[in-house]
């Protein structure tokens, strides 16, 4: 491995830090083939590239370069040039969304800006500045909860996946996030932030939700989709997403008494972004 293992991933010394027990029961070709499932020579190579550039946004500028990846905002007369806010999105793709939503957003704020990711995502050294780690996974430290409360109280714009996980197939057929959590309203009212609605188009590929559906009707629990989601990265290579913004939800016509139902509410209002931008 380098000796700045944080910017490169090495899938075996991985599994050997995350599975002591079990891994010398892990045949040699699984390790191999887990390695090209993830793009692991693929994933380095932008890895250091981005670990080059002098700031977060910019490192996540040579990721889309490299990647070929562009953006069109539309209505972007609706993000005010000042405020403290906090931009949600709906979670399509499940990584390359977030890297697209760092440059644009972070351009805007002169790279004031601070994303909340879980434990794993942490784990990419070029975008630590402005990352925020939540733990999923377990109870938050009270030291993490600290830092999460005073970045909402500061001047950095906060930008987060409500749905956490990314988009799912709906038994209708249709690509929507899993249900949103209403820390977004709890934050927003505490901290007088208005929210920044942003509805991203794009989709993984048919084949990445119907492994995603059986794994949940088998009620296989753990989240094997997720090591698909760089192969679906790769597949986006040349493509430019479009991102709707809406105009803000004040954070005082939330309901402090119901934040999961205004959570909600603001969901719909980001699946509802297009229609308002066609009408």
């Amino acid at each position: 491995m380098s000796n700045q293992p944080l910017t490169q991933i090495d899938i075996d010394a991985l599994l050997k830090q995350r599975l002591p027990k079990h891994y010398r029961y892990i045949p040699s070709f699984v390790i191999s083939r887990l390695a090209r499932i993830i793009h692991q020579n693929e994933l380095n190579a932008i890895l250091r590239e981005m670990a080059a550039q002098p700031g977060a946004v910019e490192a996540a500028d040579a990721a889309l370069r490299i990647l070929n990846v562009h953006a069109e905002v539309m209505g972007k007369d609706n993000i005010p040039d000042q405020g403290r806010f906090i931009f949600v999105s709906n979670h399509p793709l499940g990584g390359l969304d977030g890297l697209v939503l760092i440059s644009c957003i972070g351009h805007l704020y002169d790279g004031n800006i601070r994303f909340m990711v879980n434990d794993l995502l942490m784990q990419v050294k070029p975008l630590q500045p402005i990352f925020l780690p939540v733990n999923k996974y377990g109870t938050q430290s009270r030291r993490l909860a600290t830092e999460i409360e005073a970045q909402y109280k500061g001047e950095n714009q906060m930008i987060t996946f409500p749905a956490g996980l990314c988009s799912r197939m709906n038994d209708d057929g249709k690509i929507r996030d899993l249900q949103w959590k209403k820390f977004i309203i709890t934050h927003a009212i505490r901290n007088r932030r208005d929210i920044i609605p942003i509805y991203f188009e794009g989709e993984n590929s048919k084949s990445f939700y119907r492994k995603a559906k059986w794994r949940k009707k088998l009620g296989i629990k753990f989240n094997y989709e997720m090591i698909l989601l760089p192969g679906e990265m790769f597949k986006s290579k040349g493509k430019t997403f479009k991102i709707h913004v809406g105009k803000p939800i004040e954070w005082s016509s939330l309901n402090p008494t119901q934040p999961q139902a205004e959570a909600q509410r603001a969901c719909n209002v980001v699946y509802s972004i297009t229609l308002q931008n066609n009408a």
